[in-house]
């Protein structure tokens, strides 16, 4: 049975980099009716954030990206670690470092006069003399003096690392008796089954000390899959402007889950041309052998594209939940349907789609004023009087099929063509040129208000002159 997990550290908020990492493990245990577990690394105790936590628990509540089983804390299996710790100094496969902070910096020198890399000398290795007062020793594996240490990742292939150049004999818990990182993963991953690692390439230089520790531990070692990274359009590492920002940002910026995870799983993953995916879909197809070696490119046009996508295919009732989020309510509106028909093909994200639905429910404060001074000249201000007057007399005026016949009356009365009164009417009941159709944008807001934003309009024009 395929068993993954996601490992995130809560020292900062749930990026996309390691949300799109949680995915394809996700995925994989999936498709393999297996089980994917979820693990909190808050073993660095003075940058832990229960903040940090809560948000990542959030994002996954959020996605619908459910684990098994009961979150793992390391924080809480630090007596577990020590137990391990003494076990491999029990079995002479780690030992107790006291080299101080002098003797240390004093190495460094040396190495550096040399030119050399600069490295532990294993000068405690095989120590049997009376230990140094007053130095608290590190534990230190005893890591191979000679040869190769080698895996074949599921997505770069095989690779090497030569014992003497890159692992040093690496400390394992350290003075004050708390575990290190490549050594508490290693454990946690053993005792919980999990099989098949699926994490970032910057990774990749731990995976050799960890091989060394499942094998001085006497666990199996897990298959890896290192995922190259999420650069921005120009290959360099993501910041903030380019969407290296708390998963969370991207609900509050009007994005739909769904379209979230659909972007993820297509940066550094494909199956042909297809670019739309269903969960079912993902979980049907995904691979990781086939997740791409070079590093994915974050285009954010893309992903306002998906999800504008989600928004066109959403039923009625989740746009109506969703939009509550947001600050629009229209779960007792008379013409939710029609307004959400009106907005939905659009729409880019929820946040654009609360924003064009309150300029229609909401009479405008202010008007556009370029709009204003392009298309309200005093010609177009008394052809918008006289339609109001006419309009005054129809009170029996409800859907848009009855606005727009009438309208086209009053124009053939007049000699006009709708141009010549459409863009007014627009700015009356939106504030700006812009809309949808404005017949169905005059049922949505019903007679009694339509008849209050033109006058309005008229008394705001005849003030300004």
């Amino acid at each position: 049975m395929v068993v993954t997990r996601f490992a995130p550290s809560p020292t900062g908020y749930l990026h996309i980099g390691g949300l799109r990492t949680a995915l394809y493990s996700y995925l994989w245990a999936k498709k393999n009716n297996g089980k994917f577990l979820f693990r909190i690394e808050d073993t660095d105790l003075a940058r832990n954030s229960k903040e940090a936590v809560d948000a990542i628990l959030e994002a996954f509540k959020w996605l619908g990206l459910a684990h098994e089983g009961e979150v793992v804390y390391q924080s809480k299996r630090f007596e577990l670690y020590k137990g391990y710790v003494q076990k491999l100094l029990d079995e002479g496969k780690a030992y107790k470092c006291y080299m101080s902070k002098e003797e240390l910096d004093a190495l460094r020198e040396e190495q550096s006069a040399r030119k050399e890399r600069p490295h532990y000398d294993g000068r405690y290795r095989d120590f049997t003399g009376t230990p140094p007062k007053g130095v608290e020793p590190v534990i230190r594996i005893k890591a191979p003096m000679s040869g190769v240490v080698s895996f074949v990742d599921g997505v770069k292939g095989e690779i090497c690392f030569n014992a003497t150049d890159i692992l040093d004999d690496f400390i394992i818990a350290r003075s004050d008796g708390t575990p290190t990182y490549n050594f508490v993963v290693v454990i946690d991953d053993a005792l919980m089954g999990v099989n098949e690692v699926i994490r970032g390439d910057d990774h990749v230089s731990n995976t050799p000390k960890q091989i060394i520790l499942y094998e001085a531990l006497g666990f199996e070692i897990p298959k890896f899959y290192h995922v190259p990274m999420i650069l921005n359009p120009e290959g360099k590492k993501l910041s903030k402007r380019d969407g290296a920002v708390d998963v969370m940002d991207y609900k509050r910026e009007g994005y739909l889950p769904e379209a979230l995870l659909n972007f993820l799983i297509r940066l550094g993953w494909s199956h042909g041309d297809q670019e739309i995916f269903s969960r079912d879909e993902m979980e049907a197809l995904f691979n990781p052998n086939t997740i791409n070696k070079s590093a994915s490119a974050y285009n954010q046009e893309k992903l306002l594209w998906l999800n504008a996508h989600y928004i066109k295919q959403a039923s009625y009732e989740r746009l109506v939940e969703e939009l509550r989020f947001f600050g629009v309510d229209l779960s007792l509106h008379v013409k939710k349907v029609l307004l959400i028909d009106a907005l939905k093909e659009r729409a880019k994200t929820l946040v654009e789609f609360a924003r064009l639905a309150k300029e229609i429910l909401e009479t405008p404060t202010c008007y556009d004023e370029k709009a204003v001074e392009k298309f309200l000249n005093d010609d177009a201000v008394i052809v918008l009087e006289h339609y109001f007057e006419a309009l005054k007399g129809e009170k029996t005026m409800h859907t848009a099929g009855e606005f727009e016949t009438f309208t086209k009356v009053f124009l053939e009365k007049k000699g006009l063509k709708l141009k010549d009164l459409a863009q007014g009417i627009r700015i009356a009941m939106v504030g700006s040129s812009v809309s949808p159709s404005i017949f169905d944008v005059l049922e949505i807001i019903g007679y009694e208000n339509v008849l209050e934003r033109i006058q309005k309009l008229i008394s705001f024009k005849r003030r300004a002159v």
